[in-house]
């Protein structure tokens, strides 16, 4: 049987989507799966096992220079490589137009969400085959419903992410070490840098060195402040690949609402995430080792609250 998924974005919502293939691996053995995701976040699906091609598109720069030559050539290009194989059913993950647009694009039925349960209820028009999947439910448990309801399997046993960790582009120079994740897409996500000088001076005391990931510009300056306060090490520019490398070999993690802390709990790292804008809810870390969710909207955690959950977070 060929599948091909449908899930472009975001890093952590193409996270939470890695249990679902793993039950699809191993309800359908011989299943051959594809993957539709933006490229900036094509390392993730290639990590798993069970998938065979991963399919990149870049719609996020494409859909702002939509008329130009070179967009058009590049969308034509995606458009070709989707029809290139007949699946025999296309899921979509996502619920939205976007990406029900895009499941058109390729050959074969289509499923996915229905009216009730899509995130954005017109793209359920798109579908050939809808399931009704409960939407109280956190993000990995209804991937995995959604898979079940159209594949024919009953969802059974824990969550399983399965993914193998890339090969380091980096390292950090310390065997044992935390990496904190500092920066986020909002202003309103971040943490006070003085919580965080006080979280690391916790982990110094405790013997693990300290890593600071960073991955725009300014998340890079306020990085460096804090480990020119609190010691540690800086890394360079890291893709997504190599950043998962030092996230799966970390033996702790502390980070925000972000992708990278998501990975983290994916690898099974004992892994913190703090949130300052919004509720974890469902939506909040999740993995097979220790995790946590500390803060929602209007409730920044404080650092008594994060340091308690570290000293029960047991070390990798």
């Amino acid at each position: 049987m060929k599948i091909l998924i449908v899930k472009t974005s975001s890093m952590g919502d193409v996270v939470h989507t890695m249990p679902a293939i793993s039950d699809i691996a191993a309800n359908l053995p011989d299943a051959q799966i594809d993957w539709l995701v933006e490229a900036a976040f094509a390392a993730l699906p290639a990590m798993h096992p069970a998938i065979r091609t991963v399919i990149p598109i870049a719609w996020r720069k494409w859909r702002r220079s939509l008329f130009t030559a070179d967009t058009r050539a590049a969308l034509a290009a995606a458009r070709a490589q989707l029809q290139a194989e007949k699946y025999d059913l296309v899921i979509d993950f996502q619920g939205l137009l976007k990406s029900a647009l895009w499941a058109v694009q390729a050959r074969g039925p289509r499923a996915g969400y229905d009216w009730a349960s899509a995130r954005e209820p017109l793209a359920s028009l798109f579908y050939a085959k809808r399931a009704a999947v409960a939407v109280d439910q956190h993000a990995v448990e209804r991937s995995r419903q959604l898979a079940a309801a159209h594949l024919n399997y009953l969802v059974t046993g824990a969550q399983r992410f399965g993914l193998r960790a890339p090969d380091a582009g980096w390292r950090p120079k310390a065997a044992r070490y935390a990496v904190l994740i500092t920066g986020a897409s909002r202003p309103e996500k971040l943490w006070p840098e003085s919580s965080w000088q006080a979280i690391a001076a916790t982990l110094s005391a405790q013997g693990f060195a300290l890593v600071w990931l960073w991955g725009s510009a300014a998340e890079g300056e306020r990085a460096k402040r804090l480990a020119a306060d609190a010691g540690g090490e800086v890394p360079p520019f890291l893709t997504v690949k190599d950043a998962s490398a030092v996230l799966a070999g970390a033996a702790l993690c502390v980070g925000l609402d972000t992708g990278f802390t998501h990975i983290a709990a994916a690898f099974g790292v004992s892994t913190i995430g703090i949130y300052c804008d919004h509720e974890p809810g469902l939506v909040g870390i999740t993995g097979e080792g220790y995790v946590a969710s500390v803060g929602g909207r209007g409730r920044v955690p404080t650092i008594d609250a994060v340091q308690s959950l570290l000293h029960r977070a047991p070390a990798n």
